[in-house]
């Protein structure tokens, strides 16, 4: 060890060095402990003065304690998750210990405590002297100056970052010889004996049981009767009092939790410990603590363990695992808990903190019921599957499950894993491409940029698309079906229709005919906007391609939950939340303060929900709840390899993803417990969101801004004289549908549009116009003149046949005179067409 730096005064060497510090020890005894005995000369009064130099205040830290998280049960109550610790020590007050504990121990160790000032004479005295013969200064310690040394300590492993610097602790305050030895002996008295002054004798007796190491990770009277005997520290036995009170000498030489041990085992009776207990019994009864009844009786008992393990970890946190792994990060790279992360993992473990959670249990008991039908394992494919629910307002995790229980390190067979499938990398998890419930936020995107949900693009498959990049540039992409496309689901053409319609079908290329309008990289911000990284924490819009409108991207479930939530809360995002409330040991609240923020405007937040509330009529119906609660949602397949279903009410967002944790296989390809992979989803979403409206409820969404959602007129084209074909192609690419009606007869060649319903100008896109061709077979009718029957004469040369009369009787007609004919001169009718020859006679 180090030597200590002294000062002029405390620079001794050798033999004087030794000699010196003895007298000081010497004429401290006398002076201090035993005023009563006078002390004079010079030598008494400068060793006074190095005695008098040393540090006299001893600051008693907080104790190291295990950091516990809390969840709440179904009836509300705050119970117990699991815990991290270095120490295994329950902190108990006086009360709460047996008589017979502290008669043991005083016995044992300090038979005059209550009568010293904080050193006992004659123990110490004879330990320097014991030091001077080449020994070391272990033995002779009052409790006071033990405790001192146990807080001296402490205070060191606080600050320790390895167990090599656990061990330097324990060497500086505990087995340090020669000089060391004498000056770190006179140092702990000095604090000894202040201690004294300041706090009250069984104040300090209750201290040292608090902080006494125990053997291995037991520190603390309570957690050694828990642990050696399974019982409290108020319930101990004379045997089990005389057996702890004995290894406070050599803690981990007398523990009792190792039965193989061949010199302190359950073979032998515990040997040693024995031995030791046997002592500390006597001392008892020499004491008059106990009677010889009760000591022989002790003695005659054999030592019998019943070990109650304290475990640790995450793996206690019993269908919670992965939710409790979550806060363990969070309270790792969180600044509320330590300013750096050797603070955090030193908090984690020794702070004593406790940190109570979000968790429903309702909630999380559903989402586990759910999740049971996605199996741990599928043979020919890596399957994975999680589910996250999130308060919507306040961003507090509910529920948080997945398909393959926890374990810290996983196993070769994939049954078990310690990664999260819900969360970032960095939390402990990994993302999967989002797939279509990532067009949520080109739909956002349009909606910011003053476009209506209602306004019609041409979402036709074959048409190049030109998309423009972060950097300005442009990316060309071919909508199509083709293998060198990008087509749509089961391979549809498309059509032109409404952002709205796009988005209830999941039209990959309506959203690149959206993509034209707003870029990708746009796009890609406002996912950044709304809370939604890629799961490694780069971010999105850094080398933008033009497929991320679909999702291809790898995000964390959660982040869409909180995305999602936030569209539900009229535009407000907040922040995943785990933690309801943290306290230090001494309760001091150091609860991370996470605020939420407006994201979106209330008007794109209330038309996404009113356009998103429309899917769950379409492509989305298999996922629909039937209980009466208003949701929105959005499906999502990504390459047949991942599946999601992400959506909300008004209080609660859930969001469901089932995937390949590795691999390519394709979901829609296998099935399990009935359900084919790639449709799973609506066996477990429905069941957690109607948990969720059961307990939370549910309000209707606000209705959509009229502005956002109004009727769009559009130039209209007029396509009389053109081909089917032209005319179907001019009226699609202005954003209209198209109606074919049947041929009329016309007298332009057969296939020539003759006429459009409505007319050209200006309508509401999307409108379907209803265009005619000609069928070719049309004749103009001819003027005729004379009588009627030249007249016929001449229709019938014209080429119609089907001639009628019809007569108009008049008094000063001189004879039968054509007047005109029905359909009238110039119309262009079918040749099969009846023609009636108007004319006047006096008698008809």
């Amino acid at each position: 060890m180090p030597h200590k730096k002294r000062t002029a005064t405390g620079v001794l060497g050798g033999l004087a060095g030794l000699v010196g510090l003895s007298a000081v020890a010497g004429v401290l005894v006398t002076a201090t402990v035993t005023p009563a005995i006078a002390v004079s000369g010079y030598a008494a009064s400068s060793a006074i003065d190095v005695f008098d130099n040393m540090p006299s205040y001893l600051e008693v830290d907080e104790l190291m304690l295990p950091t516990e998280f809390y969840r709440k049960d179904s009836d509300g109550n705050d119970v117990l998750m699991t815990q991290f610790y270095d120490q295994n020590r329950i902190p108990v007050a006086w009360e709460q210990v047996a008589p017979v504990m502290y008669d043991a121990i005083i016995s044992s160790e300090d038979k005059n405590y209550y009568t010293h000032g904080g050193v006992d004479l004659v123990g110490t005295a004879s330990a320097v002297f014991g030091n001077l013969r080449g020994g070391d200064t272990r033995g002779g310690s009052s409790i006071t100056q033990q405790y001192v040394k146990n807080v001296l300590q402490q205070a060191c492993e606080k600050e320790a970052k390895s167990q090599e610097e656990v061990d330097a602790c324990f060497r500086s305050t505990t087995v340090a010889s020669g000089t060391d030895g004498i000056e770190r002996k006179l140092q702990e008295m000095r604090y000894a004996i202040q201690l004294e002054k300041r706090y009250p004798k069984n104040e300090i007796l209750l201290g040292y049981l608090n902080i006494a190491h125990f053997g291995g990770t037991v520190y603390g009277i309570g957690a050694a009767a828990q642990y050696y005997f399974s019982t409290d520290a108020a319930n101990l036995t004379i045997g089990q009092a005389a057996a702890i009170a004995g290894m406070v000498q050599e803690p981990n030489s007398y523990r009792l939790d190792r039965p193989e041990s061949e010199t302190n085992g359950a073979a032998n009776g515990y040997a040693l410990t024995k031995e030791r207990q046997t002592y500390v019994l006597n001392r008892m009864f020499s004491d008059g603590k106990i009677t010889q009844e009760e000591r022989d009786a002790a003695i005659a008992e054999p030592i019998t363990p019943a070990i109650q393990q304290r475990p640790q970890g995450c793996q206690l946190a019993s269908g919670a695992e992965f939710f409790c792994e979550y806060v363990r990060n969070i309270v790792l790279s969180d600044p509320a808990f330590g300013e750096t992360l050797e603070d955090r993992q030193q908090n984690l473990r020794r702070g004593g903190m406790k940190v109570y959670t979000t968790l429903d249990p309702d909630l999380q008991n559903a989402a586990l019921d759910a999740m049971s039908v996605v199996p741990a394992t599928h043979s020919g494919m890596n399957l994975g599957s999680s589910a996250v629910q999130v308060e919507v307002g306040t961003g507090r995790v509910l529920s948080m499950v997945q398909n393959r229980p926890f374990a810290p390190t996983g196993d070769e067979s994939g049954s078990v894993t310690p990664v999260n499938y819900n969360v970032r990398n960095n939390d402990g998890g990994g993302g999967h491409s989002a797939g279509s419930t990532y067009k949520v936020f080109s739909l956002i995107n349009w909606l910011e940029q003053g476009h209506s949900v209602n306004e019609v693009l041409n979402g036709r498959v074959g048409t190049k698309r030109v998309l423009t990049t972060c950097d300005g540039g442009t990316q060309n992409v071919r909508a199509d079906n083709s293998r060198d496309g990008i087509g749509n689901f089961q391979n549809s053409n498309g059509y032109s229709g409404t952002v709205r319609k796009f988005t209830e079908d999941s039209l990959n290329s309506g959203f690149f005919a959206m993509a034209e309008r707003i870029s990708v990289c746009s796009t890609n911000q406002v996912a950044m906007k709304m809370g939604v990284m890629r799961s490694d924490g780069s971010p999105l819009d850094d080398g933008n391609q033009p497929y991320n409108v679909l999702g291809d991207a790898a995000v964390a479930p959660i982040d869409m939950a909180q995305a999602y939530a936030a569209i539900a809360g009229g535009g407000t995002l907040c922040p995943s939340k785990v933690i309801d409330r943290a306290i230090t040991s001494d309760g001091t609240d150091i609860t991370p303060q996470l605020q939420c923020s407006q994201a979106i405007s209330t008007n794109v937040a209330a038309t996404a929900a009113y356009t998103l509330q429309g899917v769950m009529n379409a492509t989305g119906q298999g996922s629909r709840t039937n209980d009466g609660t208003p949701i929105f949602g959005k499906t999502g397949i990504h390459e047949y390899e991942h599946t999601w279903m992400d959506g909300a009410s008004s209080k609660v967002a859930t969001v469901v993803w089932v995937g390949n944790v590795m691999g390519h296989a394709k979901l829609n390809e296998y099935r399990a417990n009935g359900w084919r992979l790639d449709q799973i989803r609506n066996a477990v979403w429905p069941v957690m969101q109607r948990a969720a409206n059961a307990k939370y409820g549910g309000d209707p969404f606000p209705a959509p801004d009229s502005n956002l959602t109004k009727n769009i007129l559009t130039d209209l084209p007029n396509v009389v004289g053109q081909s089917v074909e032209e005319a179907e192609r001019a009226l699609q690419a202005a954003g209209f549908s198209v109606n074919v009606a049947s041929p009329a007869d016309s007298t332009e060649p057969a296939g020539r549009i003759i006429a459009q319903d409505p007319g050209a100008g200006r309508a509401p896109g999307g409108t379907t116009v209803t265009i005619t061709p000609s069928n070719g077979e049309g004749a103009t009718v001819p003027p005729v003149t004379g009588n009627p029957q030249e007249a016929e004469r001449q229709l019938r040369a014209a080429g119609f046949t089907s001639v009628t009369t019809a007569c108009t009787q008049q008094e000063d007609a001189a004879q039968p005179t054509v007047t005109g004919t029905d359909p009238a001169a110039g119309t262009s009718v079918g040749r099969s067409s009846q023609i009636t020859i108007q004319y006047a006679a006096k008698d008809c």
